[in-house]
């Protein structure tokens, strides 16, 4: 057993996983190590619904069982093959390309407080109005919640405030409140923006 202050010891304080006063020894017969890290058990999982039964190993024996351990250990030659695959995996169809997919999202119906999807289009934040209206950055904040541009005007603000509360009211829904937090965004926005002097 090593001694307190020993160089094992002071080096196994760095190990991923080690849990310090799992158990008092190491579950290795005669071992009198304590058992810090975590492993299966040595006839495998309990089957079924039963949690699985841990043992608890010194560093010495937990190296020892990983030195052996063999993720295929039981595997068919063409389970194997399968599992080595580079593109295991990749097999199915991401929801975006598959042919009954949904559309994607809308860009407006994404919040960009960085305006990474404004940039990207070419649309600098701090870009004025036409009419030379001012936007202070709460109303800004609130037409990008309602994915308006910048250059909107009273009626598209109403027009849009609309379309997106016929999107996520519940009554639309089929009494989905799972958008009940977007909604409440949606109207606060629309409420800010329809006193602003920018649709004055």
């Amino acid at each position: 057993m090593a001694r307190s202050g020993d160089s094992r010891d002071r080096t196994a304080t760095r190990f991923h996983g080690r849990v310090e006063g799992a158990a008092p020894h190491c579950a290795v017969p005669g071992c009198e190590a304590p058992g810090e890290f975590r492993a299966p058990p040595e006839g495998g999982a309990a089957g079924g619904d039963a949690p699985r039964a841990w043992r608890w190993l010194c560093l010495e024996h937990v190296r020892a069982f990983n030195a052996k351990y063999n993720y295929f250990a039981g595997m068919s030659p063409d389970e194997i093959e399968a599992e080595q695959r580079p593109y295991a995996g990749w097999e199915r169809e991401t929801r975006a390309f598959a042919a009954n997919g949904s559309p994607g999202p809308r860009w407006a119906d994404f919040a960009d407080p960085l305006d990474a999807i404004g940039a990207r289009f070419g649309q600098p934040a701090a870009a004025g109005r036409k009419d030379g209206r001012p936007l202070s950055g709460d109303d800004r904040r609130a037409m990008k919640v309602l994915g308006l541009a910048t250059d909107a005007d009273r009626q598209a603000l109403r027009r849009r405030y609309t379309e997106l509360v016929r999107l996520y009211h519940p009554d639309r829904n089929g009494g989905d409140r799972s958008h009940e937090h977007k909604l409440r965004e949606v109207i606060a926005a629309y409420d800010r923006l329809k006193a602003a002097p920018a649709f004055a």
